[in-house]
C-alpha cells in the first residue's frame, strides 16, 4: 500500500491541537466534525487508511456510509458504545456500555458482519461472544484503552505467581477481570475460577467470587474495586494496592494475607480527572444539583457524589429526573453532551468543564467507518478481530459465568 504523506498544519489546525494536547485547556465544545486528516491527533492513528477518504467532508461520509450500510441489509450490525462522538453514535444498530453491548454481540445469530465502534478489548469479547461464523471488524486499530494498558499480561501473571505462592493453601484468590482489558486475561481469569465484571455487575461479579474463595485479585482498574468493595461493606484496610512495577507489588506478605481484595494499580484517565473540588463548585453554584459520577472515579470523590453507578445507570437516573431539576456529571463528555441534549427540560453539565473525550473511543472517525464499510461491499474485509481458540476457549468461560449472573 503507498504510504501517506501529510500536508504540513495549517495554522488554525496547529492551534486546535494545542487546544487537545494540553489537559488543562482541551475544550468539550471544541468537539465539532472535520475531515479525517483535520483531526489534531490523526498522525498517531492507524494511517493505512486510503487517501481518498482523508478530506472527505462529513456529508459525503454520511452519504457513502449510508449507501454501504443499505448494500449491506441484515448481514451488518453495528454497535456503538456512549463514549463515541454522535457523528458516529447515529450509524448504530445498538448502543450501551460494555456490559450491554457484550449482551448485543451474543445475541447476534444471522449477522455476517459486526462492525464495533468501541475500542480494542470490547471489540475482543465482541469476536470471543458471537457465533464463530460471525467477522467483527473495529473501524480503527489504534482505538484501544490506557487502562487495559496498564494491566500487561506478564505482570498479571508473575502477581498471581507471587500472590498465591506467599498464600500456598493458607486461602483461595478468585481472579476477577473488568471488561476493560485484553481477551488474554478474560481467558486467564476463566481458566483460573475467575469471572469477568462490567461497572454495571461488579457488585455481583464480587458476591459470586467471595461465594467461592476468600480473596479477590481486582484488575485493571483500582477504584471500580475499591468502590466495589466499600459499597459491599468491605474497610478501606482491608483492600491493599499491588503497584505492578515495583516486587511483590510494594507488599508485605502480612499484607496480602490480611487482605480481602488485591487491587490492581490502574485506572482510567478521562475519570481520574474528577475530584472533590469540582463537586464542592458545582453545588456552591448549582444549589441542589445532583451530582451522580462513574464508579472508576476516586473513592473520595464517589463518596462526595450523591449517586454513582455505571454508563446505563446515569442514563436512566437523568432521562428519568423530573423536569427542573440540575444534574453535574462526573463521566466521560460525549456522555455527557448527548444527555443535555436529549433533556432540555433538565439542567445537566459535566464537572470537568475542560474535560477530554476518552482519547482513544475519539479515534473512531466516520471515515474510517466508511472505509471498512465499502471495502465489505466490494468484499475485502479490514480490521477484523480474530482471538485465537485457546484464548476464546477459557474467555468464553470468564465472559458467560459474568451473562449467566441473575
Amino acid at each position: 500500500m503507498t504510504a501517506l504523506t501529510y500536508r504540513p498544519l495549517a495554522a488554525q489546525d496547529a492551534e486546535r491541537l494545542a487546544l487537545y494536547s494540553d489537559p488543562d485547556t482541551c475544550p468539550a465544545d471544541a468537539l465539532v466534525p472535520v475531515p479525517l486528516i483535520q483531526e489534531p491527533a490523526f498522525i498517531s492513528w492507524q494511517q493505512d487508511i486510503p487517501r481518498a477518504y482523508l478530506e472527505m467532508a462529513p456529508e459525503e461520509l454520511d452519504v457513502r456510509i449510508s449507501r454501504a450500510r443499505a448494500a449491506l441489509g441484515t448481514k451488518l450490525v453495528i454497535l456503538g458504545h456512549h463514549y463515541q462522538r454522535d457523528e458516529v453514535i447515529k450509524y448504530a444498530d445498538f448502543t450501551g456500555d460494555s456490559f450491554k453491548l457484550s449482551q448485543h454481540a451474543a445475541a447476534q445469530e444471522h449477522a455476517e458482519f459486526v462492525l464495533f465502534c468501541g475500542v480494542h478489548f470490547m471489540a475482543e469479547s465482541a469476536d470471543i461472544l458471537t457465533n464463530p461464523g460471525v467477522r467483527v471488524i473495529l473501524p480503527n486499530m489504534a482505538a484501544g484503552c490506557s487502562m487495559a494498558d496498564m494491566a500487561d499480561p506478564d505482570d498479571v501473571y508473575a502477581a498471581w505467581d507471587e500472590i498465591t505462592g506467599i498464600l500456598g493453601d493458607e486461602a483461595t484468590v478468585i481472579p476477577l477481570t473488568y471488561m476493560n482489558s485484553a481477551a488474554s486475561l478474560k481467558s486467564f481469569v476463566g481458566e483460573r475460577n475467575g469471572i469477568v465484571c462490567t461497572s454495571s455487575n461488579a457488585q455481583k461479579t464480587f458476591a459470586w467470587a467471595f461465594e467461592r474463595g476468600d480473596k479477590i485479585l481486582f484488575f485493571p482498574d483500582q477504584h471500580l474495586g475499591r468502590n466495589t468493595g466499600y459499597q459491599m461493606g468491605i474497610p478501606l484496610e482491608d483492600m491493599v494496592l499491588w503497584n505492578w512495577r515495583i516486587p511483590s507489588g510494594g507488599l508485605t506478605p502480612d499484607q496480602i494475607r490480611k487482605a480481602k481484595v488485591i487491587l490492581w494499580q490502574g485506572h482510567c484517565s478521562t475519570h481520574q480527572r474528577f475530584s472533590v473540588e469540582q463537586i464542592k463548585k458545582a453545588r456552591e453554584e448549582h444549589p441542589g444539583v445532583n451530582v451522580i459520577v462513574h464508579p472508576e472515579c476516586r473513592w473520595e470523590v464517589v463518596q462526595a457524589a450523591d449517586d454513582y453507578g455505571s454508563t446505563e445507570k446515569i442514563i436512566k437516573a437523568v432521562s428519568e429526573a423530573p423536569a427542573g431539576t440540575t444534574w453535574a456529571v462526573g463521566t466521560e463528555i460525549n456522555l455527557v453532551n448527548r444527555l443535555a441534549r436529549q433533556n432540555p427540560d433538565k439542567t445537566v453539565f459535566c464537572l470537568d468543564p475542560v474535560v477530554c473525550p476518552c482519547s482513544t473511543m475519539y479515534r473512531i472517525h466516520p471515515a474510517y467507518i466508511a472505509w471498512v464499510l465499502e471495502g465489505l461491499v466490494q468484499g475485502h474485509v479490514v480490521n477484523e478481530i480474530i482471538v485465537d481458540q485457546e484464548t476464546r476457549k477459557w474467555s468464553l468461560v470468564a465472559l458467560e459465568r459474568m451473562l449467566a449472573l441473575p
